[in-house]
């Protein structure tokens, strides 16, 4: 909605998105409310750089930590892939943020499409890491989690 009238949305489109968003808005409060597990997405393919902003619009109505779990946990469960992605163990997937503030504290640090994000790790390699910059470019050995033992 915000960048809209540059792009040349008509005003009935203009009028949509305010619709969409409500009902959204509306849609989350009820599942909330209903005890519903919601995983985190985003619609927002054309403009790219809006899309870490969906965690401030779910701030209207779910806390910080309900966000995150959503990101995380419950993204997983809904993708069948509990325990290997959203969760930090051995086994997962070695997919870790490195967040530059406290994202319960400020969801502010999770805009601009990772400018907050002091580490990008995905499959246990270095994609960003400015805590170590020497190891983003080091090379990268992917290991497989080693298989439980026979009972």
């Amino acid at each position: 909605m915000e960048h809209g009238p540059e792009r040349g949305f008509s005003e009935e489109k203009m009028q949509k998105c305010a619709y969409v968003m409500e009902a959204g808005s509306r849609s989350l409060e009820i599942a909330k409310r209903a005890g519903v597990k919601v995983a985190f997405g985003t619609d927002v393919g054309s403009c790219p750089d809006a899309q870490s902003r969906e965690f401030i619009i779910r701030a209207e109505v779910q806390s910080a930590a309900e966000i995150l779990r959503s990101a995380t946990v419950v993204s997983a469960e809904v993708v069948r892939m509990a325990g290997k992605i959203g969760v930090i163990q051995p086994g997962a997937y070695a997919d870790l943020l490195v967040v530059d503030g406290d994202p319960l504290e400020d969801l502010t640090v999770l805009l601009g499409q990772g400018e907050h994000l002091a580490a990008i790790m995905k499959e246990g390699a270095f994609y960003k890491n400015t805590l170590n910059p020497s190891a983003a470019d080091a090379p990268q050995v992917r290991r497989e989690p080693e298989p439980a033992p026979a009972e």
